[in-house]
Order: structure tokens, then sequence, then C-alpha cells
């Protein structure tokens, strides 16, 4: 079994590469090992608390023990199925922040700054403003991907847009626009009340072309001969074949399974290699290497009014959600009720913002576990740009051992200061008047936790990831030495291989990863493909005037 071209991984990247692919007209295989993404678990936005728990969909990998974090193992749940993390994720929709890409172009991805992917957003989406305004001017219309906006129709979800411009912050009508910072609506990968996956907006449109074939099956290692991939070892139903690939071989296995891939394969740093009786065939020290991730922590409040969705949680009421979406697409099951978001800098002589905010009007985990019986909300707050680095490294050679992943969380002094900072921010913004009508006592951290002690023991046992893995094998100039991919997405050392996913981030960018993980796909087709790039746009973002001496 052979194509012209052999994609590892039905993620968000990948699926955006075979749609362009067929789109062009070349003959592609993807290899998946996850499952069918029917169903409404994954396919209801309300539903997005169970996927990411299940082993069907889920990869179910965790941390190994965080020395930063007391020790904790954090889940690291990744998309075992098509769609891969797009099927299984909160659906939020966040491009990043202009400035994240001209850094990426900074660190060696030439070709790669704002004013060169902002057309690769713009191509790929499907934008409707649901009537918040917005900045059509820099958002895309024709793109496969829809982009939508819940009805906000819950009082706290407004209230919490009010506390932040009472607090003295800005107003945006649209983050993915000009202006990032403020407070605002918040953008979803959600179309007539379906989640609309990278699957639903690129895989089946490809497999329809005829010219995709899907494979369900385990990549075992990339064939490398003289030099060139050639195919793919896989396993399926108990048995090993190759698929060969008369082009070039794709890897868009996510930020945890790509680089390991990469390893079992001979490419990663030598030593390392070794230790598992892997032969090197490219000698790249920077393969597992420069791992990052959010973190997070649920500032959450009581509830003095009714208003919630607690009063969903119940099995009567769970199952009124889920059949009014059954039957009509509609109603609280058709929202990820992340319907308000903000964006912040933690302090003056930040140029831009470096903590986001998730508005979720209930208090609750991702696990589906009530912090506190009763109504409540959360904000879900986080420093955007730590400075730890962690890595994925193998723990054996075989391709079913799971890889171990050291994130090295709160590594650096300064992820300190600015959690600190996240949580007195937040107390700061539920105590604006907007709240008065329904804020009642603090559940987390609770009234008692207010010194840096107290605040550095809550999230030492508190912080938990916004499942954002990435960089793990960076993509840079050829002659950098811990650079993996050119800034063509080219496997450095290896001809015909390239890889493409949210692995290749430089550094991590602002806000979820699920937008810039399928933008990256985009653009990686266009270089497989060797079309000139999109041209570029010269589009200024919003930078408060004042950010030297202003932190609002």
């Amino acid at each position: 079994m052979q194509a012209e071209y052999v994609i590892i991984g039905a993620g968000s990247a990948g699926c955006a590469m075979a749609w362009r692919l067929a789109e062009a007209g070349r003959d592609v295989i993807v290899i998946e090992y996850g499952g069918t993404d029917a169903g409404p678990f994954i396919q209801m936005p309300g539903a997005l608390s169970y996927p990411m728990n299940m082993a069907r969909y889920d990869w179910g990998y965790t941390s190994q023990p965080e020395p930063h974090l007391g020790g904790r193992r954090l889940a690291c749940p990744r998309g075992k199925v098509i769609g891969g993390s797009s099927s299984i994720n909160g659906m939020v929709y966040v491009r990043g922040h202009a400035r994240d890409f001209d850094h990426w172009a900074e660190m060696g991805a030439d070709g790669w700054a704002y004013s060169d992917v902002l057309p690769y957003f713009k191509r790929m989406e499907h934008w409707h403003s649901g009537g918040h305004g917005g900045d059509p001017a820099w958002r895309g219309r024709k793109g496969p991907l829809h982009v939508s906006r819940g009805r906000r129709k819950n009082p706290l979800v407004k209230a919490f847009v009010r506390a932040g411009i009472q607090a003295g912050y800005q107003a945006t009508d649209d983050y993915n626009g000009q202006k990032q910072e403020g407070f605002g609506p918040m953008d979803a990968t959600i179309w007539r009340g379906r989640r609309w996956s990278a699957a639903n907006a690129y895989l089946r449109p490809a497999l329809k072309t005829g010219r995709v074939r899907l494979l369900r099956a385990l990549a075992q290692h990339v064939v490398i001969e003289e030099g060139r991939a050639r195919g793919v070892m896989v396993r399926q139903g108990g048995r090993e074949r190759l698929i060969g690939a008369t082009g070039e071989v794709i890897i868009a296995a996510s930020a945890i399974n790509s680089p390991a891939l990469l390893m079992r394969s001979g490419i990663g740093p030598a030593a390392h290699l070794r230790e598992h009786g892997i032969a090197v065939l490219a000698d790249r020290p920077g393969v597992g290497q420069n791992l990052q991730d959010h973190l997070e922590l649920y500032i959450q409040m009581a509830a003095t009014q009714p208003v919630t969705l607690f009063k969903y949680w119940n099995l009567p009421g769970k199952a009124r959600v889920g059949l009014e979406w059954l039957w009509h697409k509609t109603g609280p099951g058709a929202s990820n009720q992340f319907e308000s978001a903000g964006f912040i800098r933690s302090r003056a002589g930040v140029d831009y913002p470096d903590i986001q905010y998730h508005f979720l009007p209930i208090a609750v985990r991702y696990d589906g576990k009530a912090a506190a019986e009763g109504h409540g909300f959360q904000a879900h707050v986080g420093p955007m740009r730590s400075a730890s680095r962690g890595a994925v490294t193998l723990a054996s050679s075989d391709p079913a051992a799971a890889p171990v992943i050291r994130f090295n969380y709160m590594s650096d002094p300064q992820d300190w200061v600015d959690f600190r900072a996240a949580i007195r921010l937040t107390r700061e913004i539920f105590a604006q008047p907007a709240f008065a009508p329904f804020a009642g006592h603090e559940i987390q951290p609770g009234a008692s936790v207010q010194s840096d002690a107290e605040l550095d023991e809550f999230i030492r046992q508190h912080a938990e990831s916004a499942y954002h893995p990435c960089g793990t094998c960076r993509m840079g100039r050829a002659d950098d030495p811990m650079a993996v991919v050119d800034p063509e997405c080219r496997v450095i050392g290896v001809g015909g291989l390239r890889l493409a996913d949210s692995s290749v981030f430089p550094r991590i960018t602002n806000g979820n990863l699920n937008a810039p993980s399928i933008m990256v796909g985009e653009k990686a087709a266009d270089h497989i493909l060797e079309r000139a790039p999109l041209p570029p746009e010269n589009a200024e973002p919003w930078i408060h005037p004042d950010w030297r001496n202003a932190q609002r």
C-alpha cells in the first residue's frame, strides 16, 4: 500500500494538510490509530468534559512527578480519535497574539511572522460574529473551519466582561482581530450546535474527494533508506506492514507523539537513542526538548442566585440537556459555555497580554467534579509565557510504550510571581459592582489564603494543565543545532520527511493552541506543494499606548 504523501496523525494539522493536498489533486494516506468521532460525547459541545477523560478517545498520558508542584502527576490528554485533540478539546478558538509570531521569526522561523501567518488564519476561517461586532477585515469568511460565538444569555457571562471594564481594563469586540487585550466575547469551533473539529472541517471533505484514504493503524517508525524517508511501518491487526510514500512522509502526531516517533525512527539525541538500542540516523539533540504548556487555576465563587449551570448538574438535568441537543442541536448542550474571555497584562512593562481568562458559569473541574455543591462560577486563569521548559523522552523503543513526559512546571521563579498576580487580579475583578448581585463567598482559594506563601501552596496543590503542550520539535534555521525542522517544516538531516503540528512552535502562543496548530497545517501544505506562500498582510495589532508604565 502506498501513496504520494503519507500523513501520520488525523489531528488538527494533519487533517488540514490532507484536505489541502487533496484539493491540489494529490494522492494521500492518513494513518490514525484512534477510532471514530461519532456520537454525542464528542459532537455535543456541552459534553466536552467527557471525551478527554475516556480511554476510548484519549491517549491517557500523565506527566512524571512534578517537583515544583508537590510531586503531583498532571494529566496530559491527547486525542486518540479522528480529529485528534480538536475532537476532545474545549473548542476555544484563539489565534494567539501577533507578537507571538513575530517572536517566532526572531527565533529563526523565517517566514512565520504575523504578517506571514495572518493570511493563513484568514484562509482557514469561516467566521460568524453572532452580532457581537468584531474586526471583519482581520477575519476569514470562506474557509472550512467554522468559528462562532455563543448566545451569551447567562447574566454571569456578561457580568464578567462588565467587571473587567469596571476594573479599568479594555473592552474588545474581537480578541482574534486587531485588539486582543481586554474583555469580550469568546470564539469557539462550534457550528450549528455541533463541535466543528478538524475532522468535520477538513478530513471528511478530503475523504469525499476519493484522493485521501484513512488507515487505522499504529505508526511504529518512519522507514528511512539512504537518508530519505520511504514510508511508515505500522502495526495493524497484530501484523506489521509498510505504507510506502513515493513523495514525502509527514508527521503530525502531536507535541507528545511526534518527537517519540522521530526518536523511534533514529532521529533525535544520539546518546538517548543508543540507550534504547536505536540506530542513530540523524543526531538532532532538540528532538523532544523545549516542551512548553500553559498552567491554570480555577478561581471559584459561590453564587447567591440560581443562575448558574448547576441547575443541570443532576441526572434529570443532564438528560434534558442531552435530549434537546439530540433533537434540535440547541440549548446548553450546543455551547461549550466558555462564552466570555479576557486577556490582560500582569504588570506594567509587559507589552502585550500575558494572562488569559476563560469564564465559566459553574464551579466545576475539567474532570467533571464540582468543588462544592451548589451554585457557583469560576474563572480559569493562568500566565501565558512561562520560561519553564521540559522534555519528552522515550521509556523504551517499544511503540506501544508511553513516552516519558517531564514538563518541569513552575521551575522558573517568575512563574510564581506571575501566578500570584493572576490570583490577586482575578479577585479584584470578581469584587467589581457587576458581580455584586451574584457573588457570595470565595470557594477557592478561599478568603483565608492571602500571603505569598499561602498563595504559593495553593498553586502548588491546585494548578492544572490547560492541555496546551507544544515546542518539542522546534522550528528554526538549518544551522541551529537545537532546531528539528526548518521553516518549510522539513526535518533537518533527513530527506522526504516533514513535521507539522504544535511541536514545531518555537515558543508557546498566547492562548489556546488549536487555531495556531491548524494554521501550521495550512501553511505547511503550501510548502509541501512548493507553492509560493500567500502574500503577507502588514496589519498592525493594538498595543496599549502606555504599556511601559501602566498595567491597564
